[in-house]
């Protein structure tokens, strides 16, 4: 009968040393501060937390190393993640991320007011309280007419202000076929949808 337990030999030849590096792009800085990395650009700084179990972040020379001595499947998956992360913050700081929106409406008129880090829509589906959507920091919106533009140089906080927009204008409890209004993503960071 065999043991199902498997030995310490097949669990080490299970584990690889896994690196990646990124490069950083002429005129640009970054900091690595325990699991904090700082990327600084011409169109600002980037700064992200990232959950290390087993992973090490360095910097060397002007490029970013992410690895594991001892990775396993999962720490494969979390080093991935991370040098996708340190690319968009790159390309963020480097050319930042646009998002367009459409103002779609049939029966009633929509108007969208920008108040400091809130964004107020008026009259969305004959209603008479506005609606409230909020706009996250380092964040830049401009309305022009049927149309909403946000840039950001932080992919996470340009995304999450247009999802913002999308949600506060979902209609519930009627037919989505005869009720089209709405605020609507258009263009995800260059990408038609």
């Amino acid at each position: 009968m065999t043991s199902l337990r498997r030995s310490s030999q097949e669990l080490g030849k299970m584990r690889k040393e896994i690196f990646q590096e990124v490069e950083i792009p002429h005129g640009m800085e970054a900091e690595i501060d325990g699991n904090i990395v700082k990327i600084k650009g011409n169109l600002g700084e980037n700064r992200k937390k990232f959950n290390m179990r087993k992973i090490k972040i360095e910097k060397k020379d002007n490029k970013i190393v992410v690895g594991s001595k001892i990775a396993t499947k999962r720490e494969k998956r979390m080093i991935k993640t991370i040098v996708a992360h340190l690319k968009n913050m790159i390309k963020g700081v480097e050319k930042g991320f646009e998002y367009k929106l459409k103002i779609v409406y049939s029966h009633f008129p929509i108007t969208v007011e920008i108040h400091g880090n809130e964004a107020l829509i008026k009259n969305f589906i004959g209603e008479k309280v506005p609606r409230k959507t909020k706009i996250l920091p380092n964040v830049d919106v401009k309305i022009d007419k049927d149309f909403i533009k946000i840039f950001s140089s932080d992919k996470e906080s340009g995304g999450q202000t247009a999802a913002n927009f999308e949600k506060a204008t979902r209609i519930r409890l009627k037919d989505r076929r005869v009720f089209q209004d709405g605020i609507f993503i258009i263009n995800k960071a260059g990408k038609e949808i």
